[in-house]
């Protein structure tokens, strides 16, 4: 009896939180009971008057064990991922570490140190940077699909091992490293763990900075030939990028930026060419050009 009354004043203690007893309803209950429930009627705070009700056992929520369940499941969920993301940004630092080695020794090239000794010692470094990656692949590997969530800690670095391995090929060969040729060189699959599109051109971006400077220090040194050569380059690279449909992003900036590495090419092949210090075949081919057009 006393159960289902203390029941009742809860009901009502939720619909108006200053309820109004009637005195006839206690006045005809047994004096025990009278005492027991005058209790109730002297003015409590919320609080106490809540905690007497859950105290008597009748009072239980259902939905709070599942609420402490819910986010005991995310305290698990979310130290796993702290840990994982200590883990990818463990081999991100080393791979930083491995790229300032690269990029240390393809600086030689700008004191005309042969290209070929150049290129030598920066390769030496490849198979670490391979080695590297094979280590990320294996984390990401732990959490299927999850790719993109946790991508944000290593793309900085790997669009800077783009840079430099582009670099690289173009010293080698004059072209352009291909995207498929990235992933051959740092033991990535596609289907796997592969690279990012956004990274790999960000980083030709970050290539093509290297060129204006290059090509001062190559005049310099009595190279007259390589701003047609790097102009050639440039502009096809340009027109490349004008095929994509770039948003306002990060990317955009970037190649904006490779605008303004074109002009300053241009113009140290201008001045080259207007001191006369080109060789006689680039014009020659320059004025076939021009006809042909």
């Amino acid at each position: 009896m006393i159960s289902a009354f203390r029941n009742t004043l809860f009901t009502h203690y939720l619909l108006n939180p200053k309820p109004f007893f009637p005195l006839l309803l206690i006045s005809t209950q047994k004096s025990t009971f009278v005492s027991s429930t005058s209790s109730l009627c002297k003015p409590r705070s919320h609080s106490t008057f809540l905690s007497t009700l859950m105290a008597g056992g009748d009072f239980l929520n259902p939905s709070s064990d599942k609420l402490e369940k819910q986010f005991e499941d995310f305290r698990h969920h979310l130290e796993e991922s702290g840990n994982l993301r200590e883990r990818i940004r463990a081999v991100a630092t080393e791979i930083d570490s491995v790229t300032r080695l690269i990029y240390a020794s393809l600086l030689l090239v700008h004191q005309s140190r042969p290209v070929a000794e150049v290129i030598e010692r920066a390769k030496s470094q490849i198979g670490v940077l391979k080695e590297l990656y094979s280590r990320l692949s294996e984390i990401i590997r732990e959490c299927p699909g999850q790719y993109y969530r946790y991508h944000g800690d290593w793309k900085s670095e790997t669009q800077t091992v783009v840079s430099l391995l582009a670099f690289m090929h173009w010293l080698e060969t004059g072209t352009l490293v291909l995207h498929s040729e990235v992933e051959e060189k740092l033991g990535l699959t596609p289907t796997e763990f592969g690279l990012d599109v956004d990274d790999y051109l960000i980083g030709i971006c970050f290539m093509s900075n290297e060129l204006p400077r290059y090509v001062v220090n190559q005049v310099t040194a009595g190279d007259y030939d390589c701003p047609r050569k790097v102009l050639k380059f440039l502009t096809d690279l340009h027109a490349a990028f004008r095929m994509l449909n770039l948003r306002n992003d990060f990317l955009r900036k970037k190649f904006d930026g490779m605008k303004y590495d074109l002009r300053k090419v241009e113009e140290v092949f201008y001045d080259v060419k207007i001191r006369g210090l080109a060789a006689n075949g680039d014009s020659t081919g320059e004025k076939q050009a021009q006809g042909q057009s």
